[in-house]
């Protein structure tokens, strides 16, 4: 790759190229600062008849250009680069997850152990993690090698055994992959990729045991000790061999490889990297999700540590059925505030499956669709919390009052007090007709608590900005803040439960353009405008029994930003529940959408 000078960059044109639709987007130096200024699409050409990506990125890249009146495409069909007076680009940067992305599997001796660590490292990467192989996962050998065959994934990450501890087990699962032969995925002219991260005493026992059949690349040890993780070798090597061997043999990907200036980056990776890059930058907790028609991704910054998690079931098309049956109908049409039909419902479900790009086109199948969105994403939230734990096998000091709280083997990082910013993705999302229900959904399906930032991406411009932020950071940055984000608002919510009706918190809220005082009582939720460039000062007084970000019943003053939604208090307790009469809950769901403004005036 060129070196790249951020001074001379004032063009910068990004793809994504996803497994249906390529997005261009263009971003250009104005007035000194960075902004997206123009966007394009075109259709991803890696399939059959065309079977070349970069025919896809050429149509995107001349959408772009044609709108901006740019000439970014030579007649030959080839970017134009560097850019002059009125045509071309600086750089161009691409992430990709055509072909289905990147699918892995893992291996390790401990199941909840090296092996969860493993499934860390290839989640964070942006794999899809097909499978994890591990001693204790209850397979019989032949079962084991059977599943192996089975999968073509794209590599396999071998991990087990701290620095200086087990050697045999870890050798065991070499001796589990290597009669497997596992296939690649894509073409059968190269050798499948082995990385292997554990033991660094077991690593020529391990590459003794695989023939020419594999390319076997080794690094440091995923959990050298077991107090530690150190998932960034695993990671980069999972990056390089997806460039060097996926991408490669993918149709067409070569020559975009040779088109980039920067390494080409799995989608979910790329989304992951932006958000680390500005929980770093602001110092701040963060979580972001992006719920697809298949699977819906969540991903958290907590103390500077990153997870990813997928949730394959989960989703508001192809896996809108699976939402349904672990969710249960019940819980989906709580969050409905009229009587629906449930067969009636069932034959929507299963329309949306056949015609999975088909939108609302009533209030009832929209309200029907934002309730299924409410639970497909605290799923997603809860498996999430259950993969994000403290490393597990880790010797734990528990005072009394620990016993009742710290769950076995591992606690969840994520708590939802310590959350500073919340981020929605994903079309039901995104495209949601009032950004109000954008805010109502993420409230109700990630119960933040204290004061939680919320916002959404405006055109999943996220991928392209995380490849960006490898090249030129302040450039990714600046549009982030500018143009990707839209802040909706903040949320204030306290934690705790009481009895409907009592009191919950005080507040007093002032601004340029408020100065407003009161109270709220347990069951209620309040809107007040507030500007994005606008922000607030506003002190919360909780109950005896809330928690507001002060600890249980104490004063918390903080100031606020706004957004297009602006600022939300919540007073219905943490966790979350409805009333359980029918009567009783369908009252509080219209006041909550009255309040809130969803879906009237």
């Amino acid at each position: 790759m060129p070196q790249i000078d951020p001074d001379q960059i004032n063009v910068i044109l990004a793809t994504d190229c996803g497994s249906t639709t390529t997005k261009a987007i263009l971003i250009e130096r104005v007035d000194g600062h960075y902004r997206q200024t123009h966007r394009g699409e075109a259709p991803t050409t890696v399939e059959e008849p065309v079977a070349d990506v970069t025919v896809g990125v050429v149509n995107a890249a001349t959408e772009v250009g044609e709108l901006a009146g740019r000439r970014l495409v030579d007649d030959e069909g080839r970017l134009i680069r560097p850019a002059k007076e009125g045509e071309g680009c600086d750089i161009y940067i691409s992430t990709s997850s055509a072909g289905g992305g990147l699918q892995m599997l893992v291996t390790g001796v401990v199941r909840e152990m090296t092996a969860a660590s493993a499934k860390r490292a290839a989640l964070g990467a942006g794999a899809i993690v097909m499978d994890t192989i591990a001693s204790n996962d209850k397979r019989r050998p032949h079962e084991q090698i059977q599943r192996i065959r089975e999968l073509r994934p794209d590599m396999i990450l071998m991990s087990g055994g701290t620095d200086g501890g087990t050697v045999q087990h870890v050798v065991q699962i070499a001796e589990l992959i290597a009669p497997a032969r596992p296939q690649p995925r894509f073409g059968h002219g190269y050798k499948m990729p082995v990385i292997y991260a554990g033991n660094k005493d077991a690593a020529q026992h391990v590459a003794d045991v695989f023939d020419d059949s594999v390319a076997l690349s080794t690094v440091e040890n995923i959990r050298p000790v077991l107090e530690r993780e150190n998932l960034g070798p695993a990671r980069d090597a999972i990056h390089d061999l997806f460039l060097e061997h996926v991408m490669a043999h993918a149709p067409g990907y070569d020559k975009l490889l040779q088109w980039t200036d920067a390494p080409v980056m799995p989608t979910p990776g790329a989304v992951g990297n932006i958000l680390q890059q500005i929980a770093e930058t602001r110092g701040i907790n963060a979580v972001g999700v992006d719920i697809g028609g298949a699977t819906t991704d969540v991903f958290s910054v907590f103390d500077g540590v990153f997870n990813r998690t997928v949730s394959a079931n989960l989703g508001m098309s192809y896996s809108i059925s699976n939402v349904c049956a672990e969710a249960g109908f019940d819980n989906i049409l709580r969050w409905v505030h009229f009587d629906m039909d449930e067969r009636e419902l069932r034959n929507r479900v299963k329309n949306k499956m056949i015609r999975p790009t088909t939108i609302p086109q009533t209030l009832e199948a929209l309200v029907f669709e934002q309730a299924v969105a409410r639970e497909a994403l605290r799923l997603a939230y809860l498996q999430h919390k259950e993969f994000a734990t403290t490393l597990k096998g880790v010797q734990q000091q528990r005072t009394v009052g620990d016993t009742f709280t710290q769950a076995a083997g591992g606690q969840t990082i994520v708590d939802n007090m310590k959350l500073n910013l919340l981020v929605a993705s994903g079309g039901v999302l995104s495209h949601a007709p009032r950004m109000e229900q954008t805010t109502a959904m993420m409230i109700d399906a990630f119960e933040p608590e204290g004061f939680t930032e919320i916002a959404k991406d405006s055109i999943f411009m996220m991928p392209h900005l995380g490849v960006l932020a490898q090249v030129h950071p302040q450039a990714a940055l600046e549009v982030f803040e500018r143009d990707c984000l839209i802040f909706l608002g903040t949320c204030i919510a306290a934690k705790g439960a009481g009895k409907p009706g009592k009191k919950c918190f005080r507040y007093q809220i002032k601004s340029d353009s408020l100065n407003e005082a009161g109270e709220l009582a347990v069951g209620q939720m309040k809107h007040f405008p507030l500007s994005r460039d606008e922000t607030a000062r506003v002190t919360v007084e909780p109950s005896r029994g809330f928690d507001l970000g002060g600890g249980s019943g104490k004063t918390v003053e903080r100031e606020v930003r706004g957004g297009t939604v602006g600022l939300i208090l919540d007073a219905r307790g943490r966790p979350l529940t409805l009333p359980e009469e029918e009567a009783t809950r369908k009252t509080s769901l219209q006041q909550w959408i009255a309040e809130l403004k969803l879906y009237s005036d």
